[in-house]
């Protein structure tokens, strides 16, 4: 573990290092920049993993979001590689122990400008804590960097010029690129610039940390000799929500619609190593230099410029992301938007595709954006960034992404006394709670939304509300409540000509019917929603009826059609680049291949429909997935296997208060056990037998036929 104060220089050495000691880890490097003393948010440990996994080869959409397993997969993929670990800028403990490996074949160097006493503590780290550079060696930085563009220049001017860099690397690094960009300059002018602007930053600062104030004046030094509109841009980003952004954000703060004269400024700011480029047009803050854009930009912009700028740039993600919302997701309702400035240029998006990587690439800085909205005093457009964000969010996200921004929102919301706004983020807040499984939090969201359209009189919203009401009833399997709001939800879609939200609440209604037993009932509303689905052109509708039609298909036995309609939703949760969907659907694909006899291809579709709703924080789905895997080792004659699987799912649905599902796993317990010990299978059958005594539905009413008579074999 490398500490000390200048967080460039211990980076530098630290690559350095690593490129020196390559051929000791044949199995590779990696490197993760934390940003533990950025402005803004540090990269928190998930993310950290996210990147490193995704690094090692992991399809980004299979990474787990549960930090523990994520944790768990890292040391397994490199519990016997030899890998060099660089995990750079930490600023805690917490965020490095997720990251560290689990063997000793590996090894990790951390640079902080913190001792992390707890690394060496508890997990056996080696500190070594790096001062300033030896003058010799300070004077060899400057001689390489300036090389070949100066003549030699005198020793003794070159030491005096690393003592007003405090011989701290990145002071030394910014002073020589200086120096080589004027080299008919003499040493002694350019020593006196700097001992000038030394004695300005004296002045002004109380000589506690002369590190941080040599620091300073470097940057005071090469930013006061930028141009004029170099320096106004460089100042302006620090206004920008996040560390790292795109060209056209930061024309957006400076107000330029000259895309082109952007660019350049941006080069001259990566030329003077006050910026770095990290892509084509995509840029970065050193978390140093984003500090002193802040500062500068507080101290040097009028109140009504900085304004007008972050002004801009939040306009610039809100008109972007609703383009986006116009790919992403097309059948929801649009937010109403003032028509953007003219020094602003919001992207267009020509395919789904251009659309989704943006929203995956701008997303945690969209998140910052409505953070950053709220914080300001953006009401309105804090409210309607949370929305958008909503809609234009990339299909793989996590669903704990949006919650906090979502309140966040509300709370927007309720200050202006916007009640339309108020009750479209109560709804997207119920769908939010619902993907991570918080039904109580989204029934009331529901709840609330329902009442608000209702006072508003807006019929259209408040079937919105009764349909998703009927789906948090469904997901409880509280049928016929739910088929009630469907039906409901149904007739006000149908009065309204809302013919795409009528096609989707007849799906949902062909579901209840399905997960009820009555096959004949969910036949004809399939037949209905498929038809109205593909003459929408609603892909997305298309798959889910799909989906029920291959269970119905499959309990019919006709397990060929179950199949290939099974295959053909999960072609469109593909083509839509929608894990959610994608993982869902392979539930329904794994039953039809485990009722076809294709167990090895059963076990894989459920393996991976696991892995994305683990990513995705979906405990239920995940369960119902471990359930199904269970199920074909049972049939495998693998029936510890299937046992360890039903108990797995048994537990997380027991957390989850799902009783339903619950009864399922317990009763392909019992199944999996009865061989071993019939004592056993007789406690899980009793227990499964309590859990749906209260439902009375027929397809209840078959499965607890079907545990009774089970039972009365084994007494």
């Amino acid at each position: 573990m490398i500490a000390g104060t200048a967080g460039a220089g211990k980076t530098s050495l630290a690559l350095r290092w690593a490129h020196q000691v390559r051929e000791r880890f044949p199995d590779g490097q990696l490197y993760a920049n934390l940003r533990g003393y950025d402005p803004g948010e540090p990269v928190a440990a998930r993310e950290a993993l996210h990147r490193l996994l995704t690094s090692l080869g992991v399809p980004a959409e299979a990474v787990p979001q549960d930090l523990d397993a994520a944790a768990a997969l890292y040391r397994s993929l490199l519990a016997d590689r030899r890998v060099l670990v660089v995990l750079d800028n930490a600023a805690t403990v917490g965020q490095v122990r997720p990251l560290l490996p689990g063997s000793a074949h590996s090894l990790v160097l951390v640079t902080s400008r913190s001792r992390l006493s707890g690394l060496a503590v508890r997990d056996g780290a080696r500190r070594l804590t790096l001062g300033v550079l030896p003058e010799p060696e300070a004077v060899a930085l400057l001689r390489v960097v300036t090389a070949g563009y100066r003549p030699v220049d005198d020793e003794r001017k070159l030491a005096e010029l690393a003592r007003l860099c405090a011989r701290l690397p990145l002071a030394l690094r910014i002073a020589a690129e200086r120096a080589a960009s004027h080299p008919h300059l003499r040493l002694d002018d350019l020593i006196a610039d700097l001992r000038d602007e030394s004695a300005l930053w004296d002045a002004l600062s109380t000589g506690d940390d002369e590190e941080a104030e040599a620091i300073r004046t470097v940057f005071a030094w090469s930013y006061r000799a930028l141009s004029e509109q170099a320096a106004r841009l460089f100042r302006l980003l620090g206004l920008h929500p996040g560390p790292e952004f795109g060209l056209r954000a930061a024309a957006a703060l400076a107000g330029s619609t000259s895309i082109s004269r952007s660019r350049q400024l941006l080069d001259s700011l990566v030329g003077a190593h006050l910026l770095e480029q990290t892509a084509p047009d995509r840029y970065q803050f050193h978390d140093l230099l984003r500090a002193y854009a802040i500062d500068q930009a507080q101290h040097e912009e009028p109140p009504i410029e900085r304004e007008a700028a972050l002004r801009r740039v939040l306009e610039w993600y809100l008109h972007t992301a609703d383009a986006a919302q116009g790919w992403i997701n097309p059948a929801e309702d649009r937010v109403t938007l003032t028509p953007a400035s003219d020094d602003i240029s919001p992207l267009t998006f020509s395919e789904y595709d251009a659309a989704v990587d943006w929203a995956e690439r701008e997303h945690d800085n969209l998140l910052q954006a409505i953070r950053t909205a709220a914080d300001t005093g953006h009401d309105r457009l804090t409210w309607q960034l949370a929305t958008v964000l909503w809609n234009a969010q990339f299909p793989s996200v996590s669903g704990t992404s949006w919650p906090s921004v979502g309140r966040t929102g509300l709370e927007a919301a309720e200050r202006m006394g916007d009640r339309a706004a108020q009750g479209a983020l109560h709804t997207y807040l119920g769908m939010a709670y619902t993907r991570i499984n918080r039904q109580t939090e989204s029934l009331e969201s529901h709840e609330n939304a329902l009442t608000i359209r209702r006072d508003l009189g807006d019929r259209l919203g408040e079937a919105r509300s009764l349909n998703l009401i009927g789906l948090n009833h469904l997901r409880a399997r509280r049928l016929d409540p739910a088929a009630r709001h469907f039906e409901e939800a149904i007739f006000a879609f149908q009065e309204q000509d809302a013919a795409h939200w009528a096609a989707t609440a007849l799906s949902n209604l062909a579901t209840t019917h399905y997960r009820a037993g009555r096959l004949p009932e969910a036949a004809t509303a399939i037949d209905q929603a498929l038809a109205a689905h593909r003459a929408l052109g609603d892909q997305r509708g298309e798959g889910n009826i799909l989906r029920v039609l291959s269970d119905v298909q499959r309990e019919r036995g006709d397990f060929e059609a179950s199949l290939a309609s099974a295959q053909a939703a999960l072609d469109i949760a593909l083509s839509l680049r929608n894990l959610r969907l994608e993982g869902f659907w392979l539930l329904t694909l794994g039953d039809a291949q485990q009722a076809k006899g294709q167990y090895a291809e059963a076990l894989t579709s459920y393996q991976r429909s696991a892995t994305l709703h683990r990513r995705l924080a979906d405990r239920s789905r995940e369960a119902l997935a471990w359930q199904g895997v269970g199920e074909v080792y049972r049939r495998l004659g693998r029936h510890a296997d299937g046992a360890d699987f039903h108990r797995q799912a048994a537990s997380a649905h027991c957390d989850l208060g799902d009783g339903w599902h619950q009864a399922l796993a317990l009763d392909g317990l019992a199944s999996a056990v009865l061989g071993e010990s019939p004592e056993e299978a007789r406690r899980h059958w009793t227990e499964a037998l309590r859990l749906i005594a209260d439902f009375s539905d027929p397809r209840s009413v078959a499965v607890r036929e079907g545990i009774e008579r089970r039972l009365a074999e084994t007494s």
